[in-house]
């Protein structure tokens, strides 16, 4: 108790300082940075405040453990821009930087009566304690009842000190709730307040979204490692032994013709497991990357295909898949229901996004809420993504879709 009443009544007298330091820099930040706004100095005047702002605030936040127990934990958010204008626009849409400065101003009067009310506490407290060490030197004969015998007696100013020692308990307690209730005042305004932790919130859950599909991503491509190693294998070697099998049977015979059948089923099987295993995930997205990936595509498609990008830029699988099938899926319905003869493939990849933009010259008036493309929507939409189409009637279609990474 005697800690936590000395730390409330530390932090009561110490707020009689912030509480001038506080609303002196308020005014003159804020005239400052309101002069300078109208020159180029603006942007980085009100920077410069902030950061200093943003160090009182820090040091109130402490001041406030001292009573609370623990330092109130700092609610900013980082500060991504790579201009001063994107920095402070950063910065202003953050409301810890208007409750620090509400902070600072409000600092002052409840540090003022919070401070005076301490002092007042402890002195007249303190003083009564040691009433026998001070009374006798400043007698006042005409002092009220019941003053005047317990400042001009003996007994009476041992009287003041029994009393005084009596009601430490009393202002012991009045210490500490003034001091928790100036404290929880302050951790309103500079705790972490609801914006930040929607802000949270949203970054945990996309981040636990983004391994969801990582893992995803990589149980498909051991899906298709699997399948090329061991189906696939052994379908390669059946009709490998059915090829020796054949050569072995003398020309003619009945079980010729059933081995010719078993070696096309085998073929046709093993087709239809490449063909699935592409559709999976094709082994050359991982061996070479999003653009050979996308030239295989082109290869096969009856398209005259462009491909522009890096070619030697690589990506999180998760994110090259979902383009990989973006494209795939974009150049088929061009193929097929647009009756296109050219399209363009852009892969551009800036600013921790990758966007994927198909181009064609067909007839245009695809529908947005087709099936094929829900299943692209959100298959892109997984990665927190989005993905338009602009299909005008007559053309040209306009396939886009951004993936963050």
């Amino acid at each position: 108790m005697i800690r936590t009443t000395a730390s409330a009544l530390a932090y009561l007298l110490s707020s009689l300082v912030a509480g001038v330091v506080g609303l002196g820099w308020s005014l003159a930040s804020t005239i400052g940075v309101a002069l300078l706004s109208i020159t180029q100095l603006g942007g980085p005047a009100f920077l410069g405040a902030t950061w200093v702002t943003r160090r009182l605030a820090g040091l109130e936040r402490r001041r406030a453990g001292w009573v609370l127990g623990a330092a109130v934990a700092a609610p900013y958010l980082p500060i991504e821009g790579a201009t001063v204008r994107q920095r402070v626009r950063a910065v202003a849409v953050q409301p810890a930087t208007w409750r620090d400065l509400a902070w600072l101003v409000a600092v002052f009067p409840l540090g003022l009566a919070g401070g005076i009310a301490a002092i007042v506490v402890a002195v007249v407290d303190l003083a009564a304690v040691v009433a026998p060490l001070w009374a006798w030197a400043v007698p006042n004969p005409h002092a009220p009842f019941p003053m005047r015998p317990l400042m001009t007696t003996v007994p009476g100013r041992f009287g003041l000190t029994v009393l005084g020692v009596l009601l430490l308990p009393v202002a012991a307690w009045l210490l500490r709730t003034a001091g928790r209730a100036q404290a929880r005042i302050a951790r309103a305004l500079l705790a972490p307040g609801a914006h930040r932790q929607l802000v949270e919130e949203a970054a945990r859950l996309a981040q636990t979204r983004r391994r969801v599909v990582d893992a995803q991503a990589a149980e498909l491509r051991r899906i298709e490692r699997d399948l090329h190693d061991g189906a696939q294998a052994r379908i390669v070697a059946a009709g490998m032994t059915l090829a020796l099998a054949a050569r072995k049977l003398p020309t003619g015979a009945t079980a010729a013709s059933d081995v010719d059948l078993a070696r096309r089923q085998l073929d046709d099987a093993l087709t239809e497991l490449r063909r699935l295993v592409r559709g999976i995930h094709p082994p050359i997205l991982t061996d070479r990357g999003l653009h050979a990936a996308v030239a295989a595509l082109a290869g096969d498609s009856p398209l005259a295909v462009e491909i522009r990008g890096d070619p030697e830029q690589r990506y999180p699988p998760a994110v090259e898949s979902a383009a990989y099938f973006v494209i795939a899926e974009g150049l088929a319905n061009a193929g097929k229901h647009a009756e296109a003869r050219t399209c363009v493939v852009t892969l551009a990849g800036r600013a921790g996004t990758v966007t994927v933009t198909l181009t064609d010259d067909g007839q245009g008036g695809a529908d947005p809420a087709g099936s094929g493309l829900d299943g692209l929507r959100r298959r892109v939409e997984a990665l927190d993504g989005r993905l338009t189409i602009t299909s005008p009637p007559g053309g040209p279609t306009v396939l886009s879709a951004e993936l963050p990474h």
